[in-house]
């Protein structure tokens, strides 16, 4: 069974999978790999374990590393064979030209090169590394809520907010690989400082973060949260309401300005607040359309593969290298 590995790193937990590879070899060049295919991915097998962070980053870029090759051994005993290529999605600051996971906070390292270490404990086989966003955007605009859609824009809400721009099945990642970074968009001049260095940004007011302090204060229960808050909200709490209704003017705000810039025409909202659904979406909905004056006003829809997203990101990353006709890892 043709197969790559697919794995997701967060901050706390990572997700894997073995993703099946559609498409067979030609019979003239059994040597070449499969070429990509579009289709959904085939999960043959899923695995998740934490990240463990609070032994430091060599300790978790150790174990990213024995998950990947654990994987691998999985695929040889059940499958028959090794995974042809393997693509890997981290947070932070991502190189993925040149393999490098330049920066992570909440994981402490720094300009690790990812690729390079995964293809040598892998065996020699090809690599991608991935923004976790871009590659869960990825995944949304290809197989799930943006799928059909030639322009997207994916936006998750959650302890930040970040963005991935769709171009006809692919993201585009910017010069220098921060293209998308929506969550710092300053919708409220002078406003609370932000781990930026900038005042009012959009994550400030409108992640799932922002929205559990706001709730927690306005509610006098500091182990409140978003979803605290929204199922508030639902059930006609005002002090929730004024909170909520904070957050999606701000989120609005943020939102059309990026519909100005890049002109989406699916707009698709995931992450933590996500989940409250027309909670949320109604009112959203409502607070962008208030605010488009000349713009177009994109579908504004709830993401499809919650937070499977990542790893499925990864292994598209991961089929999407089957295009080329070698198996010796870039450099």
């Amino acid at each position: 069974m043709r197969h790559v590995i697919a794995l997701d790193v967060g901050g706390t937990g990572m997700k894997a999978a073995l993703v099946g590879v559609d498409a067979e070899p030609s019979a003239d060049r059994p040597d070449v790999p499969p070429r990509r295919t579009s289709g959904p991915p085939a999960l043959l097998h899923q695995a998740r374990r934490a990240t463990g962070r609070e032994r430091g980053p060599d300790a978790v870029v150790e174990d990213i590393l024995d998950f990947a090759a654990e994987l691998r051994a999985h695929g040889e005993k059940h499958f028959g064979e090794s995974a042809l290529a393997a693509g890997v999605a981290v947070p932070g600051i991502v190189d993925s030209q040149h393999g490098i996971a330049v920066y992570a906070a909440n994981l402490g390292w720094r300009d690790v090169p990812l690729r390079r270490l995964l293809g040598e404990r892998l065996g020699g086989v090809p690599v991608a590394l991935g923004h976790d966003v871009r590659t869960g955007g990825l995944a949304e605009g290809r197989i799930g809520a943006g799928q059909g859609a030639d322009r997207f824009l994916f936006v998750p809400l959650g302890t930040g907010i970040a963005g991935a721009i769709g171009i006809n099945g692919s993201v585009e990642e910017g010069a220098h690989g921060f293209a998308g970074e929506i969550g710092h968009i300053v919708v409220r001049p002078g406003g609370a400082p932000c781990p930026c260095g900038q005042r009012g940004c959009l994550e400030r007011f409108a992640s799932a973060a922002a929205v559990s302090q706001a709730w927690a204060e306005a509610s006098g229960d500091p182990e409140a949260d978003a979803a605290d808050c929204a199922k508030a909200v639902a059930s006609g709490d005002p002090r929730a309401r004024a909170v909520w209704q904070e957050a999606v003017d701000a989120l609005a705000d943020g939102l059309v300005t990026a519909l100005t810039l890049l002109d989406p025409r699916t707009l698709i909202i995931g992450g933590g607040l996500a989940e409250a659904g027309e909670t949320l979406f109604t009112p959203l909905r409502a607070a962008v359309e208030r605010r488009v004056t000349f713009q177009k006003l994109p579908s504004i829809v709830p993401a499809a593969l919650g937070d499977t997203a990542g790893c499925l990101g990864a292994g598209l990353l991961a089929r999407d290298l089957l295009n080329t006709t070698s198996t010796t890892p870039r450099r």
